[in-house]
Protein backbone atom coordinates (compact mmCIF):
# COMPACT_ATOMS: atom_id res chain seq x y z
CA UNK A 1 0.00 0.00 0.00
CA UNK A 2 2.94 2.23 0.69
CA UNK A 3 4.55 1.73 -2.44
CA UNK A 4 1.24 2.51 -3.90
CA UNK A 5 0.69 5.71 -2.69
CA UNK A 6 4.74 6.75 -3.59
CA UNK A 7 4.16 6.27 -6.92
CA UNK A 8 0.95 8.03 -7.25
CA UNK A 9 2.52 10.90 -5.22
CA UNK A 10 5.68 10.94 -8.05
CA UNK A 11 3.19 11.08 -10.74
CA UNK A 12 1.47 13.88 -9.32
CA UNK A 13 4.84 15.81 -8.91
CA UNK A 14 5.96 15.17 -12.42
CA UNK A 15 2.41 16.45 -13.63
CA UNK A 16 2.93 19.67 -11.79
CA UNK A 17 6.26 20.28 -12.38
CA UNK A 18 6.61 19.49 -15.85
CA UNK A 19 4.87 22.45 -17.46
CA UNK A 20 6.49 24.49 -15.79
CA UNK A 21 9.74 23.27 -16.51
CA UNK A 22 8.82 23.71 -19.94
CA UNK A 23 8.22 27.42 -19.69
CA UNK A 24 11.30 27.94 -18.62
CA UNK A 25 12.81 26.37 -21.74
CA UNK A 26 10.86 28.42 -23.82
CA UNK A 27 10.98 31.64 -22.35
CA UNK A 28 15.00 31.32 -22.55
CA UNK A 29 15.03 30.25 -26.16
CA UNK A 30 15.41 33.78 -28.89
CA UNK A 31 11.91 34.68 -30.27
CA UNK A 32 11.48 33.56 -34.30
CA UNK A 33 11.47 36.71 -35.68
CA UNK A 34 10.26 37.32 -39.40
CA UNK A 35 11.50 39.78 -41.93
CA UNK A 36 8.74 41.76 -43.68
CA UNK A 37 10.74 41.06 -46.75
CA UNK A 38 9.83 37.38 -47.37
CA UNK A 39 12.27 36.61 -50.35
CA UNK A 40 15.09 37.59 -47.53
CA UNK A 41 17.38 34.59 -46.55
CA UNK A 42 15.27 32.60 -44.34
CA UNK A 43 18.91 32.14 -41.57
CA UNK A 44 18.54 35.86 -41.43
CA UNK A 45 15.09 35.07 -39.66
CA UNK A 46 16.11 33.03 -36.93
CA UNK A 47 17.54 33.12 -33.60
CA UNK A 48 20.49 35.61 -32.38
CA UNK A 49 20.90 39.19 -31.90
CA UNK A 50 23.16 39.76 -34.77
CA UNK A 51 20.82 37.84 -37.32
CA UNK A 52 18.05 39.69 -36.51
CA UNK A 53 19.65 43.03 -36.85
CA UNK A 54 21.77 42.58 -39.49
CA UNK A 55 20.17 44.57 -43.16
CA UNK A 56 19.77 42.62 -46.46
CA UNK A 57 20.61 44.88 -49.51
CA UNK A 58 18.85 43.74 -52.32
CA UNK A 59 20.61 45.99 -55.67
CA UNK A 60 17.62 46.71 -57.99
CA UNK A 61 17.77 44.94 -61.45
CA UNK A 62 17.02 47.18 -64.31
CA UNK A 63 15.96 45.92 -67.80
CA UNK A 64 18.81 46.19 -70.51
CA UNK A 65 16.75 47.84 -72.96
CA UNK A 66 15.11 50.67 -69.99
CA UNK A 67 18.40 51.08 -68.54
CA UNK A 68 19.33 54.24 -70.57
CA UNK A 69 16.15 55.53 -69.39
CA UNK A 70 15.86 55.04 -66.14
CA UNK A 71 19.39 56.59 -65.36
CA UNK A 72 18.22 59.60 -67.19
CA UNK A 73 15.59 59.73 -64.47
CA UNK A 74 17.87 59.19 -61.89
CA UNK A 75 15.68 56.30 -60.84
CA UNK A 76 18.70 54.07 -60.32
CA UNK A 77 22.05 55.48 -59.71
CA UNK A 78 25.26 54.24 -62.71
CA UNK A 79 27.51 51.90 -61.43
CA UNK A 80 30.56 53.52 -60.35
CA UNK A 81 33.96 51.59 -60.38
CA UNK A 82 36.92 53.25 -58.91
CA UNK A 83 39.49 52.74 -61.66
CA UNK A 84 36.81 53.12 -64.98
CA UNK A 85 33.53 53.60 -65.53
CA UNK A 86 31.64 50.44 -67.71
CA UNK A 87 28.75 51.91 -69.89
CA UNK A 88 26.75 48.87 -69.87
CA UNK A 89 25.02 49.77 -72.91
CA UNK A 90 27.76 49.70 -75.06
CA UNK A 91 27.66 47.08 -77.40
CA UNK A 92 30.70 45.24 -79.67
CA UNK A 93 31.21 47.38 -82.92
CA UNK A 94 30.61 44.24 -85.18
CA UNK A 95 28.83 41.68 -83.43
CA UNK A 96 28.80 39.33 -86.47
CA UNK A 97 32.85 38.77 -86.08
CA UNK A 98 34.81 38.24 -83.42
CA UNK A 99 37.19 40.99 -82.46
CA UNK A 100 40.67 38.65 -82.04
CA UNK A 101 41.56 35.77 -84.00
CA UNK A 102 41.57 32.29 -82.54
CA UNK A 103 44.45 29.99 -82.95
CA UNK A 104 43.63 26.80 -85.22
CA UNK A 105 40.10 28.25 -86.13
CA UNK A 106 39.40 29.36 -89.50
CA UNK A 107 35.66 30.87 -90.86
CA UNK A 108 35.41 28.61 -94.09
CA UNK A 109 33.40 31.99 -95.60
CA UNK A 110 36.94 32.79 -96.34
CA UNK A 111 37.81 29.68 -98.60
CA UNK A 112 38.63 30.69 -102.35
CA UNK A 113 35.39 30.53 -104.34
CA UNK A 114 34.17 32.27 -107.57
CA UNK A 115 31.15 34.76 -106.84
CA UNK A 116 28.96 37.43 -108.76
CA UNK A 117 30.38 40.43 -108.91
CA UNK A 118 30.03 43.08 -111.26
CA UNK A 119 32.69 45.79 -111.80
CA UNK A 120 33.80 48.00 -114.45
CA UNK A 121 37.31 46.67 -114.30
CA UNK A 122 39.35 44.83 -116.59
CA UNK A 123 39.22 40.78 -115.98
CA UNK A 124 42.69 40.04 -114.21
CA UNK A 125 42.44 43.80 -112.08
CA UNK A 126 42.65 42.78 -108.16
CA UNK A 127 40.30 44.68 -105.86
CA UNK A 128 40.18 44.20 -102.02
CA UNK A 129 37.21 44.94 -99.59
CA UNK A 130 39.18 45.55 -96.46
CA UNK A 131 36.09 46.54 -94.68
CA UNK A 132 34.42 42.64 -95.66
CA UNK A 133 38.22 41.16 -95.65
CA UNK A 134 37.62 40.11 -99.17
CA UNK A 135 39.86 40.27 -102.46
CA UNK A 136 38.48 39.61 -105.47
CA UNK A 137 40.18 38.79 -108.91
CA UNK A 138 37.94 39.73 -111.57
CA UNK A 139 37.06 37.24 -114.06
CA UNK A 140 34.73 39.23 -116.31
CA UNK A 141 31.20 37.95 -117.00
CA UNK A 142 29.73 39.25 -113.90
CA UNK A 143 31.76 36.78 -112.01
CA UNK A 144 35.37 37.15 -109.84
CA UNK A 145 37.35 34.42 -107.93
CA UNK A 146 37.16 35.82 -104.06
CA UNK A 147 39.46 34.56 -101.61
CA UNK A 148 39.33 35.75 -97.86
CA UNK A 149 42.11 37.95 -96.72
CA UNK A 150 43.50 39.80 -93.41
CA UNK A 151 44.31 43.43 -93.22
CA UNK A 152 45.68 46.01 -91.69
CA UNK A 153 45.08 46.86 -88.06
CA UNK A 154 43.41 49.73 -86.82
CA UNK A 155 46.30 52.97 -87.27
CA UNK A 156 47.87 50.89 -90.28
CA UNK A 157 44.89 51.07 -93.07
CA UNK A 158 45.14 52.25 -96.02
CA UNK A 159 43.34 52.57 -99.59
CA UNK A 160 44.39 53.27 -103.22
CA UNK A 161 45.61 51.88 -106.40
CA UNK A 162 48.56 50.36 -107.65
CA UNK A 163 50.41 47.71 -109.97
CA UNK A 164 52.54 44.28 -109.19
CA UNK A 165 55.72 45.52 -109.94
CA UNK A 166 57.63 41.91 -108.40
CA UNK A 167 57.05 38.85 -107.48
CA UNK A 168 58.81 36.52 -105.34
CA UNK A 169 58.30 33.01 -104.70
CA UNK A 170 59.06 31.82 -100.20
CA UNK A 171 60.35 35.89 -99.93
CA UNK A 172 63.01 36.61 -97.28
CA UNK A 173 62.13 39.68 -94.64
CA UNK A 174 63.51 42.80 -94.16
CA UNK A 175 61.31 44.33 -91.50
CA UNK A 176 61.65 48.13 -92.13
CA UNK A 177 63.48 50.47 -89.30
CA UNK A 178 60.01 52.19 -88.20
CA UNK A 179 58.29 48.55 -87.66
CA UNK A 180 62.04 47.36 -85.86
CA UNK A 181 62.03 50.29 -83.33
CA UNK A 182 57.66 50.12 -82.80
CA UNK A 183 58.25 46.26 -82.13
CA UNK A 184 61.19 46.55 -80.00
CA UNK A 185 58.88 48.94 -77.67
CA UNK A 186 56.80 46.44 -76.99
CA UNK A 187 59.22 44.16 -75.71
CA UNK A 188 59.59 42.59 -79.27
CA UNK A 189 62.30 42.18 -81.14
CA UNK A 190 62.65 41.17 -85.03
CA UNK A 191 65.89 40.48 -86.91
CA UNK A 192 67.35 42.70 -89.56
CA UNK A 193 66.49 39.98 -91.83
CA UNK A 194 64.96 36.61 -92.42
CA UNK A 195 65.50 34.22 -94.88
CA UNK A 196 62.38 32.92 -96.94
CA UNK A 197 60.96 29.49 -95.59
CA UNK A 198 57.70 28.41 -93.70
CA UNK A 199 58.82 30.08 -89.87
CA UNK A 200 58.98 33.62 -92.39
CA UNK A 201 55.59 35.96 -91.74
CA UNK A 202 55.83 36.65 -95.66
CA UNK A 203 54.70 32.89 -96.42
CA UNK A 204 55.22 31.05 -99.61
CA UNK A 205 54.57 34.17 -102.25
CA UNK A 206 54.53 37.52 -102.09
CA UNK A 207 53.29 40.38 -104.84
CA UNK A 208 54.53 43.70 -104.09
CA UNK A 209 52.90 47.13 -104.52
CA UNK A 210 54.29 49.93 -106.64
CA UNK A 211 57.19 51.70 -104.67
CA UNK A 212 55.34 51.05 -101.48
CA UNK A 213 56.02 48.87 -98.39
CA UNK A 214 52.90 47.05 -98.70
CA UNK A 215 52.67 43.28 -100.15
CA UNK A 216 50.27 40.41 -100.68
CA UNK A 217 51.64 37.80 -99.28
CA UNK A 218 50.87 34.64 -97.52
CA UNK A 219 51.08 33.82 -93.86
CA UNK A 220 52.38 31.52 -91.56
CA UNK A 221 48.98 32.35 -89.14
CA UNK A 222 46.03 31.16 -90.79
CA UNK A 223 44.00 31.66 -88.42
CA UNK A 224 44.65 35.71 -88.73
CA UNK A 225 42.23 35.73 -92.03
CA UNK A 226 39.50 37.74 -91.93
CA UNK A 227 40.74 39.82 -88.93
CA UNK A 228 42.77 43.11 -88.84
CA UNK A 229 46.13 42.21 -87.56
CA UNK A 230 49.22 43.68 -90.45
CA UNK A 231 50.87 46.11 -90.49
CA UNK A 232 49.62 47.31 -93.84
CA UNK A 233 49.77 44.03 -95.83
CA UNK A 234 47.31 41.96 -97.54
CA UNK A 235 47.74 38.47 -95.74
CA UNK A 236 46.14 35.41 -97.29
CA UNK A 237 46.59 31.72 -96.76
CA UNK A 238 49.79 29.71 -98.29
CA UNK A 239 47.43 27.63 -100.33
CA UNK A 240 45.41 30.77 -101.27
CA UNK A 241 48.40 33.47 -102.39
CA UNK A 242 50.01 30.37 -104.27
CA UNK A 243 47.17 29.96 -106.55
CA UNK A 244 46.65 33.81 -106.81
CA UNK A 245 50.24 34.43 -107.77
CA UNK A 246 49.96 31.37 -110.91
CA UNK A 247 46.78 33.37 -111.63
CA UNK A 248 48.49 37.41 -112.36
CA UNK A 249 51.34 38.75 -113.60
CA UNK A 250 54.36 41.73 -112.99
CA UNK A 251 51.29 44.80 -113.98
CA UNK A 252 48.49 43.52 -112.16
CA UNK A 253 45.88 46.81 -111.09
CA UNK A 254 45.93 46.46 -107.70
CA UNK A 255 42.60 48.65 -106.32
CA UNK A 256 42.49 48.88 -102.28
CA UNK A 257 39.14 50.22 -101.27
Amino acid sequence: MLKKSLVIAASLLSLVAGPAAAQDRYQNRPPVVVSPDLTAPWVMQLGGQQARTRQVIYRQQVPQATRKQYYQQGQVAKPQLKRRVVNPLIQPANATRAQRPVKSKFDPQYLPQTVAYESKEKPGTIVIDTNNRFLYLVTGNGEARRYGVGVGKPGFEWAGAHKVTRKAEWPSWTPPQEMITREAAKGHYLPARMDGGPENPLGARAMYLGSTLYRIHGTNAPWTIGYAVSSGCIRMRNEDVVDLYERVKVGTKVIVI
